[in-house]
Formats: C-alpha cells, sequence, structure tokens
C-alpha cells in the first residue's frame, strides 16, 4: 500500500525542454586576388633577358688589326729561339725566311725593343682613348715579351754551355720557348681578327690586373 501511495501520489517533473540552437550564420568569404600574368607577357620576359645578355657590340676592323700587330713584338724578339729548331728542320725555316729581312731591319736599329715596348706600354695600354679590347690585347703582348726576355737574363748571368748535357738542355728549351711563343701568336693573331678576346696561359691573369 505504502508503494501504491507513492506511484499515486509523486509529482510527476515536468519535461524539461533543450534551448533552441541559434542559427549557424554563414561563414565570410575571403577573396585572394590573383594576378595573372598573360602566356605573351611570360613569355616575351625570358627572351628579352637573354637578348641583352647574350648581344655583344662587333668589334670595329681597326681594333681588331692593332690588336692583332700588338703581338708582333714578342713573337719577333723570341725568333732567336728558334735557332737550333731552323737547323734541324729547314722547312720551318724555308717557311720564316719572309720574316728574316723584317727581323734583320727591327735588330738594325738602336734601341728597337726598348722603345716599341714603352710605346705599346705607354701609348696603347695607358691610352684611354682606346678600347679595352685594344688595350688588353696590348697588355698580354707587354706581358708575354716580358716572360720571353726572362730566359735571356737568366742564361747572362748563368753562362752558355757549350757542350755535354748542359747544352742539350739549352737546346730543349730554346725549342719549348719558341713553340710556345709561335702558338701563343698564332692563336691570339686569329681571335683578334675574329673579334675575340685571347686569354694566354700565365699572361691572362697578369695582363688584367693591370687594366
Amino acid at each position: 500500500m505504502a508503494t501504491f501511495s507513492l506511484l499515486r501520489f509523486s509529482p510527476l517533473s515536468p519535461l524539461q525542454t533543450l534551448p533552441k540552437s541559434r542559427p549557424l550564420l554563414p561563414s565570410p568569404t575571403v577573396h585572394i586576388p590573383l594576378r595573372l600574368k598573360s602566356t605573351a607577357a611570360i613569355r616575351s620576359v625570358p627572351r628579352s633577358n637573354t637578348i641583352s645578355a647574350s648581344y655583344r657590340p662587333a668589334v670595329p676592323a681597326s681594333d681588331r688589326l692593332l690588336a692583332a700587330l700588338a703581338y708582333s713584338l714578342p713573337f719577333l724578339n723570341s725568333l732567336h729561339y728558334a735557332r737550333f729548331l731552323f737547323a734541324r728542320f729547314p722547312v720551318a725555316a724555308a717557311a720564316a725566311a719572309p720574316l728574316f729581312p723584317l727581323v734583320a731591319a727591327y735588330r738594325a736599329l738602336p734601341y728597337a725593343s726598348f722603345v716599341a715596348f714603352f710605346a705599346l706600354y705607354l701609348g696603347v695600354v695607358r691610352n684611354p682613348a682606346f678600347d679595352r679590347f685594344v688595350r688588353f690585347n696590348s697588355m698580354q703582348a707587354v706581358v708575354l715579351d716580358v716572360l720571353l726576355a726572362l730566359p735571356v737574363l737568366v742564361q747572362r748571368v748563368v753562362g752558355v754551355p757549350s757542350r755535354g748535357l748542359g747544352f742539350r738542355l739549352l737546346e730543349l728549351g730554346y725549342d719549348a720557348i719558341f713553340i710556345f711563343s709561335a702558338a701563343c701568336f698564332f692563336y691570339s693573331l686569329a681571335n683578334c681578327i675574329l673579334g675575340r678576346t685571347p686569354y694566354l696561359p700565365l699572361v691572362a691573369a697578369a695582363a688584367d690586373r693591370q687594366l
């Protein structure tokens, strides 16, 4: 009976209602502007850069001729190193025979080598009126001429062997010096005629520092 009375008279708790949920607001949309270049504009940029980077003005013919003539100074001064080579190979002596009158006239003038050296250095290398192409090639010729004069100075101090192993080494040294000088001369001559800058080993770095 007690249980029945509790079931009969106990008040029922009202149902709890859930709070109404707020409607979801739409999230704001962020617009990020994208700047796209046209295909024509994209293609035109690297092409213009490539053209400007690869464009090189042509060297005038007068500058090419003057730069090529500068290398005649060390070549003429190195012909005395070819005495043993010309003696062993008459064909090489016959090929260089047209230069012998010019070399004889050049050596007949007193102090012709010193005058030509300082004229090339002071008149061309140190003259800002000339283009850098001419000045650099002239400076290379000057440095090469100085290097070719060093063996003669050493020979005057040490002396000239007349026979034996020393004389054989002298012959080989003379041949190597002349072959090096002739290779530098023809290589530089061809590049100067084509309007290109030749870079000689042991010479180019020293010449570039002087400019």
